[in-house]
């Protein structure tokens, strides 16, 4: 009997604590209304936050918007403030700072910018004087048991290395057939070729695979009579000191190699045996200098947390994401024509839903056990920029970090269907979802088009943490001036809001931690 009467008790303190914890989630549910996602989209997709481009100070109004609702709310701050400075810049080149020469033996050639060379956008703003070495493509693959820079030392050289990979055009090739890898990647090179040592690199068009030996490397504005001079793109910019990264044409690779030919049957013969073949290019050296015109300028993902009530699970954050930038307006529009990308769905909805998710997680009483961190990104238009520079410079380790929610357009497509990004790679935090999704009652339907690369998410897939994408789906509004705040469903941004909120807070109160399967090549 008396076994009986404490097992009896136990699970009458256990029922009562599961209907006080779902009472707890409840409150927090009933924040997220339909009136508040529509007061926060009305604000942020106004005509007087002008499109929300990357930077610009109505994106800075936005940010201090959002800041402002979190402290309302209580949430807090990291590292004192609200905000997370991402670097940003526009380059031009000067093409009078630039030379590209090369001496063999004693005689030396200096060579044309834009017919005969021309810098990639990743070039630097530096210059460098060595020895000049031939790498083959520049790949270190591992996987694939090949190594460009095996038995050759390019620390404090040139190299001159070849787009593409091995065996480009061959089906049967180790590098994933006739399909492309990472490696044939110019960024890739690039980085690679930093890692050991280079100095500068000179990248060629593959011979064997192709005619044109063009040095097309990037469009700058000062090369071309046709692009405009104040249309330069921004990009994020960083300390890391980069390298002169320029592609040659045909009369470089003749003076090199003495004809395209030598090159190309050095080509044909790294692929017929998939063997690399890199060498130090006797009596030639390289004199190279790449010069930029940096104008820097700043932008602001916005943070803010909650944090863990459990003494060791709260060092574990879950992040609630989405961008709040959008792409701006038309500089140039006839009188009375609507000239502003609003963005109410993309993304003012996404933003909206983490601010409710915000407010739903401060609501509750009793904090989860894991921590949670709100981020809205800055930049997402442009390529991610935003969710890119807190991977690389996170404000919590990123080994700390067990999963990733990110809203990006929610608010359109009927009342009850959406759309999960990413879940044949995160197969465990799938099923969080769809089991807190029974409660919620939305129609989970296939995506029509695979976004999954396209948004936040993917940023923190790329460094190994599970994450996944919720969205309404794209509609024929989309990145048009008629993206507007009338346009959006508000209950449905809620509803999506609310199931975002369910996940994270079952995640924030476990200690399991999630797979993930890499596709990627």
């Amino acid at each position: 009997m008396k076994r009986s009467a404490i097992l009896i008790l136990s699970l009458c303190l256990f029922f009562a604590q599961s209907i006080y914890a779902q009472k707890k989630v409840e409150k927090g549910v009933k924040q997220i209304t339909p009136e508040l996602m529509k007061q926060y989209v009305d604000f942020l997709a106004s005509d007087s936050m002008k499109g929300r481009n990357t930077p610009s100070p109505e994106l800075d109004r936005a940010a201090d918007y959002i800041a402002k609702e979190f402290a309302s709310l209580g949430i807090k701050k990291v590292n004192g403030t609200y905000f997370q400075n991402i670097p940003l810049c526009t380059k031009n080149l000067d093409v009078s700072g630039c030379y590209l020469k090369i001496s063999q033996g004693d005689n030396t050639r200096d060579f044309s910018i834009k017919t005969e060379y021309t810098p990639f956008e990743s070039t630097s703003n530096s210059s460098a004087t060595a020895p000049l070495v031939f790498v083959g493509y520049g790949i270190t693959a591992p996987e694939y048991n090949y190594d460009d820079y095996k038995d050759i030392d390019v620390k404090g050289k040139v190299v001159l290395l070849m787009k593409h990979e091995p065996g480009e055009k061959d089906a049967k090739s180790p590098f994933s057939g006739d399909q492309e890898t990472k490696y044939s990647y110019v960024n890739y090179k690039l980085e690679n070729a930093k890692k050991h040592g280079a100095v500068a690199v000179l990248l060629v068009t593959d011979p064997a695979n192709h005619i044109i030996l063009s040095p097309q490397g990037y469009p700058w504005p000062s090369l071309s009579k046709f692009l405009p001079q104040g249309n330069l793109a921004i990009e994020m910019c960083d300390n890391e000191a980069p390298i002169p990264f320029v592609q040659i044409g045909e009369s470089v690779v003749k003076y090199i190699f003495g004809s395209v030919d030598s090159l190309k049957n050095i080509q044909i013969r790294m692929d017929k045996n998939y063997t690399p073949h890199s060498f130090v290019i006797l009596k030639t050296n390289c004199q190279i200098a790449t010069k930029l015109v940096i104008h820097d300028m700043v932008a602001k993902n916005v943070v803010g947390m909650i944090e863990g009530k459990d003494s060791k699970l709260k060092d574990e954050i879950v992040v609630i994401g989405g961008h709040y930038d959008h792409i701006g307006f038309l500089a140039k529009h006839k009188p009375g024509e609507d000239y502003i990308f609003n963005g109410a769905d993309d993304n003012a909805s996404g933003t909206a839903g983490v601010m409710a998710a915000a407010k739903a997680f401060s609501a509750v009483k009793g904090k989860p056990k894991r921590s949670v961190l709100f981020i809205l990104f800055a930049g997402e238009e442009k390529g991610l920029y935003g969710s890119q520079y807190y991977c690389s410079k996170p404000l919590f380790p990123l080994n700390k970090t067990v999963a990733m929610l990110n809203m990006d357009m929610i608010g359109r497509n009927g009342n009850d269907s959406i759309q999960i990004e990413g879940e044949s790679m995160n197969k465990d935090l799938a099923k969080i979802i769809k089991a807190e999704n029974t409660k919620i009652g939305l129609l989970i339907t296939p995506p029509e088009e695979d976004l999954y690369g396209r948004s936040d998410q993917y940023s923190f897939f790329k460094k190994d943490i599970s994450a996944m994408g919720f969205t309404s789906g794209l509609h024929k509004d989309y990145h048009t001036v008629r993206d507007e705040p009338q346009t959006i469903n508000p209950f449905k941004a809620s509803q999506i809001s609310r199931l975002v909120f369910r996940t994270a807070w079952v995640i924030a109160n476990e200690k399991k931690h999630y797979s993930i399967i890499k596709k990627d090549k």
